[in-house]
């Protein structure tokens, strides 16, 4: 529809109102307001709507990579998933203590106790008897292991062995951000991951999103390649083991430290990348916090306003406008979602209707945190205003 065009109609419409008014017996009062309030309503309408050359999406054809993503709540995940290890705490594994007492005869003289630490190699130094592989056997089979090598060698003919776990590795992981206690924690070296370290600290908390970043202890390359994970502990070595960092910047910097820090996806890690779940002795985790921004509402609406993005559900265009307390003409329909383009560059702009929302789940658009949502003024809208304006005058005479 060209200016022309619109420009007919907008006259055809405001001479059949202006008939109304006649035949209403208020010609001499009303003809003049009632033909310039109409017009200016018209015109506004022909500007918002019909004249407009810019390109917009309809809501129901909306592209994939221009629709926003489904909300992934992280309270709902399925966080054993991310368990990378089942090993049991009776497990003797590299840099455990254990005690070994080998007993040869009745007496306390035929008794020898002593402390042995599992090198990074799984292998045990016995006095006497000498190395043992016990990494990955629990206490009882370690007991039969060196009995076998005590025979084997001929130290003693039928020794009795008990082996204890002395003081088991722990690794001392601190976690923050959205967690319920973050903190410093000391897990098993052999069970030290993601899913341990969470649970340590009493689970997400409500605002938690789906994305983690871990930084693991160790050279970080040169500075040039980022810098520290926590923006307000900038200063921190890369190498702190102390557990001293506490707190952490709301406003992350995700950025590649040197392959010493990685950002994943609690949704899909277990499958997409399950060694970037297992954590070093120092090794620092940040739950991000999911802070969307709020969506604005405005046009046709009762209140208009900013609302907050609600953190663990969907959005949709039907929600918006029930936010806003619903839309103040009956006529109202089309509305315009203006959005930041994924890609980059100008704005995108999709054109949607509250009607075809109703009908259709798919035209109930999922709307993206920062969606400005106006309902527009169209013809229909214009004309039922400018018939209440009327009306009111008329009524207003009268009386």
């Amino acid at each position: 529809m060209d200016m022309r065009q619109n420009h007919q109609q907008s006259c055809r419409l405001t001479d059949t109102l202006c008939c109304w008014v006649r035949v209403s017996g208020h010609r001499n009062n009303y003809v003049i307001p009632a033909r310039t309030i109409i017009s200016l309503l018209l015109l506004s309408a022909c500007l918002l709507t019909g004249c407009s050359s810019t390109k917009s999406f309809k809501a129901d054809k909306l592209p994939m990579h221009l629709q926003a993503p489904p909300l992934t709540n992280a309270q709902t995940l399925d966080l054993t998933k991310m368990a990378t290890s089942t090993t049991s705490t009776d497990l003797i594994g590299e840099g455990d203590v254990i005690e070994v007492t080998i007993s040869a005869g009745l007496s306390a003289d035929d008794t020898a106790t002593f402390p042995v630490r599992v090198s990074e190699n799984g292998m045990a130094q016995l006095p006497i008897i000498g190395p043992v592989r016990l990494k990955g056997t629990d206490l009882e089979e370690a007991e039969a292991i060196i009995v076998g090598v005590c025979v084997e060698k001929g130290l003693y003919r039928s020794p009795h062995v008990t082996v204890t776990m002395k003081r088991p590795k722990v690794n001392r992981i601190t976690i923050l951000g959205a967690v319920e206690e973050p903190g410093t924690y000391e897990l098993r070296a052999n069970q030290s991951d993601v899913l341990q370290a969470i649970v340590a600290a009493g689970s997400l908390s409500e605002d938690a999103g789906t994305f983690v970043q871990i930084r693991q202890p160790g050279p970080t390359g040169p500075r040039s390649q980022g810098r520290s994970m926590i923006a307000s502990q900038s200063d921190e070595k890369s190498d702190d083991k102390s557990g001293a960092i506490q707190q952490a910047s709301n406003e992350l910097q995700v950025q590649t430290l040197g392959g010493a820090s990685v950002r994943i996806n609690l949704a899909s890690a277990a499958m997409e990348n399950p060694n970037a779940l297992k954590l070093q002795d120092g090794g620092v985790i940040m739950v991000e916090r999911r802070d969307p921004k709020p969506i604005h509402v405005l046009g046709l609406v009762r209140k208009p306003d900013r609302y907050e993005f609600p953190i663990s559900e969907d959005l949709r265009l039907l929600d918006a406008v029930a936010l806003a307390s619903g839309t103040n003409n009956p006529f109202a329909d089309k509305v315009f979602i203006i959005r930041n383009n994924p890609a980059g560059g100008e704005p995108i702009l999709i054109e949607g209707s509250i009607r075809k929302a109703k009908r259709n789940g798919r035209a109930d658009l999922r709307l993206s945190p920062g969606d400005i949502v106006t309902v527009e003024r169209t013809t229909s809208t214009s004309l039922y205003d400018a018939i209440r304006i009327i009306g009111f005058g008329v009524s207003a005479r009268v009386y």
